[in-house]
This record gives structure tokens, sequence and C-alpha cells, in this order.
């Protein structure tokens, strides 16, 4: 699964995330946002931005 990151539009590989489940954090390695799973479905990830990183 892949997610598109809302601020750089890098996209995170979240194989890195086995366990991956709604109220999860996700970080951008490329920008440093943080990130919050809200939503799954199927290979959909909505996510919400929680704090604004570096």
């Amino acid at each position: 699964m892949l997610l598109v990151c809302p601020e750089c539009k890098n996209q995170i590989d979240l194989v890195s995330y086995p366990d991956l489940e709604v109220g999860h954090v996700v970080e951008c390695e490329m920008c440093g946002i943080t990130l919050e799973v809200n939503n799954m479905d199927g290979d959909q990830v909505q996510v919400e931005i929680v704090d604004e990183g570096k």
C-alpha cells in the first residue's frame, strides 16, 4: 500500500507499517509531517495531519 503525503506529495510506502490500522501515526520521511490514519477501505488509506513537521 502506498500513501501520498498531502503536504509534499511524496509517496509513503506503508509496507513498513505491517500492523497499520485506524489511529496509527505515520511520518513522511521527506518532509517530516506526522499523519494519523483516520479511515481504511481496502487499499485506500485516508489520513489527517497531526503535526506540520520540520
